[in-house]
């Protein structure tokens, strides 16, 4: 019967011209926080969009990623007024 075994190293093992660089560790978190911050406006934009029948703007949210400025820009500055004017029926009913 064959067996084959398999041995893991120490850190002290790694050669450390192959270690990866130090700043990987702080780009990682950094990565991460962005992701969620263009997530959450990407969730708030796509919804103000659908519900306003935006379909231009829904679109062009979910295709771009541009870390949450195309929804901010959105909602502060392009979406429809609520007290202007009633909302309009979506185009199917």
């Amino acid at each position: 019967m064959l067996v084959l075994r398999v041995e893991f190293g120490t850190i002290a093992d790694v050669n450390p011209t192959h270690a990866p660089p130090t700043w990987i560790a702080l780009l990682i978190p950094l990565l991460v926080l962005i992701a969620l911050w263009d997530g959450v406006w990407k969730v708030l934009g796509m919804w103000r969009s659908a519900r306003n029948y935006q379909i231009g703007w829904f679109v062009c949210i979910t295709i771009f990623n541009t870390v949450g400025i195309l929804p901010i820009i959105y909602l502060l500055w392009c979406q429809r007024d609520r007290n202007s004017e009633a909302r309009p029926k979506p185009p199917y009913m």
